[in-house]
This record gives C-alpha cells, structure tokens and sequence, in this order.
C-alpha cells in the first residue's frame, strides 16, 4: 500500500473518478474505489478522463465501505466534508495517510463522519455554495499532503521546455 491514498466512497461521475485517477498516477498515490459506483469501471468516460495513465495507477476495489474499513482499518483516515469545522491544512497528515471522499450527490455517510469527527477536514469555500467539484477538492487534498511533504519524490523543476523565462539560455 502507498503512502497517500485517495478513498472515493461510492462515485458517481466516471469524468471525476478519471480526473482523480490521473491524480494519482501524477503524484504517486493508490485510488481505492468503493462500491457501489454510478459507472462501469470499463466506462469510456472515465477511461478519456484519465487518458493513458491507467497502467501507471495503484488502483483497489471494495464492495462497499465496510469492506474498505475491515481492509484497511480506521487509522490514518482524514474524511473530506463540508460539515467538518476543521481546515484541511490545519491536520498534520502522518506518513501513510488516506483522504477519503463522498459521492458527489451525498458526499461521506453521516455516522462515518461522526464516528471519527476530529479528522474531519473540509477545504473553505463561500457558505452560499453546496461544494467544491469531487476531482478538484482531491487534487487540493493530496497537494496539500504533498507540500507537507516539501513534494518529496516528486520532479521539482521541469526540463521539458528548457529555460523559458526570458533569460539569457533563450535562442
């Protein structure tokens, strides 16, 4: 099992579920999908959201959030919700850790979040809004554990364009 591991519990929209899969192979990260979901997995959508990354992605499945939770345990969980009071980045995230979403409609079961309140996280957004886009508020979430991280392991500065700055190695 990788260090940081994104949880989608029950999605909906394979365009996210892709856009969060690409995510994951970006920086490193498992996805672990729980069921039920709203798309096949073979979904064409979901298989151009994450375009040709899908080789490169540490994926797991579970029949449903109690399989999940018997897998993998309870520790190290940070669940991402709107009704948390806590900000994402006031938690120090350990060393393996798992954010863990909702369905887009629904987001996280309510006994779930009051189970384990104090590691509930939500990202702070305008209070005359439902929420944030699922793949958005993941890319948020691992970034922000990534940048605790000082983005360890990952390519800091980019080669593929030379120097682009305007400086003198311009030709």
């Amino acid at each position: 099992m990788k260090d940081i591991n994104i949880v989608l519990v029950e999605p909906e929209i394979p365009q996210n579920t892709g856009n969060i899969a690409r995510t994951c192979a970006a920086v490193g990260a498992a996805l672990h999908l729980v069921h039920p979901m709203g798309f096949e997995i073979d979904d064409r959508k979901l298989k151009r959201a994450g375009l040709d990354y899908w080789d490169k992605l540490d994926i797991a499945y579970y029949d449903s959030l109690g399989d999940f939770l018997n897998k993998c345990g309870s520790e190290n969980m940070y669940f991402f919700t709107t009704k948390a009071k806590r900000c994402y980045t006031d938690a120090a995230y350990p060393r393996r850790v798992f954010l863990v979403f909702g369905k887009e409609t629904a987001g996280l079961p309510e006994e779930l979040l009051r189970s384990d309140f104090e590691h509930c996280v939500r990202l702070p957004m305008l209070n005359t809004l439902r929420s944030l886009n699922l793949s958005n508020a993941a890319a948020v979430a691992v970034y922000e554990v990534l940048r605790q991280r000082g983005f360890e392991g990952l390519q800091a500065e980019s080669g593929y364009f030379g120097d682009i700055s305007g400086g003198s190695g311009d030709k």
